[in-house]
């Protein structure tokens, strides 16, 4: 019971975090540096990377 509740955490804890990430980096100031500069900045893609990685997580640990 306690590696399903942690399981769980983990599958809704990563999608919240890629989520965010996906926000910022869709964000209104993400677009004017991707349209100048060509980058994202590299918090969107540690929250997409590291949502993905824990969402993935959680559903290996849900088998």
């Amino acid at each position: 019971m306690n590696n399903k509740m942690i399981s769980i955490a983990l599958l809704m804890i990563g999608t919240g975090l890629f989520f965010w990430g996906y926000d910022i980096y869709d964000s209104a100031g993400s677009q004017l540096s991707r349209a100048f500069d060509g980058e994202a900045p590299m918090k969107a893609y540690a929250l997409l990377i590291g949502g993905a990685v824990c969402a993935a997580l959680g559903i290996l640990r849900l088998r």
